[in-house]
């Protein structure tokens, strides 16, 4: 376990070239053109990140969370499979390199093909459900009652004060 992670955290990946920025400037990771259909496990002082180039279709999310030194990062031309499982590769770009949103293009669906990451909307990221906190959907069916409920009432005001009407006029008559 502990050679695992040591692994995960201070050896460049085998499928990638690192190479030191300095001391205590941290590592530039080339993992670009290789081929990679994954984003390897990579060692936490990696300043520059490239991966452009490769495979990638999703990035699994909290991946590259633990990267708190990360600089640079180069992702484009991989072929983005753009539905809900890219959420988290876009939330993380807005945060780290917002620029790199312009030059990252989906590849499928097909209904967003050929789209940067910048121009997806929550529409076209299907039905995300699953990602959103189990509190968002409580407030979502409360909300959803609390409508119906008015629509309800008002529909039954109007009812009551047509029928009033008619009984009004009645007795006038």
């Amino acid at each position: 376990s502990l050679l695992f992670h040591m692994t995960q955290t201070e050896v460049c990946p085998p499928s990638c070239n690192c190479k030191s920025l300095g001391e205590m400037k941290g590592l530039q990771v080339d993992c670009s053109s290789r081929k990679l259909t994954e984003v390897p496990a990579l060692p936490l002082d990696t300043r520059r990140l490239y991966l452009h180039n490769n495979s990638l279709t999703s990035v699994p999310p909290g991946a590259l969370d633990s990267l708190r030194s990360l600089k640079e990062v180069k992702i484009f031309d991989n072929p983005w499979n753009c539905d809900c499982h890219i959420l988290y590769l876009k939330l993380w770009l807005e945060d780290i390199s917002a620029p790199s949103l312009e030059n990252i293009r989906c590849a499928s669906p097909t209904s967003v093909r050929m789209k940067t990451l910048r121009q997806l909307t929550g529409n076209e990221l299907g039905i995300c459900k699953r990602l959103l906190p189990i509190k968002c959907l409580e407030f979502f069916w409360r909300d959803l009652i609390l409508i119906a409920g008015a629509i309800i009432t008002l529909t039954l005001v109007a009812w009551a004060l047509k029928f009033s009407k008619k009984l009004v006029c009645q007795i006038n008559l």
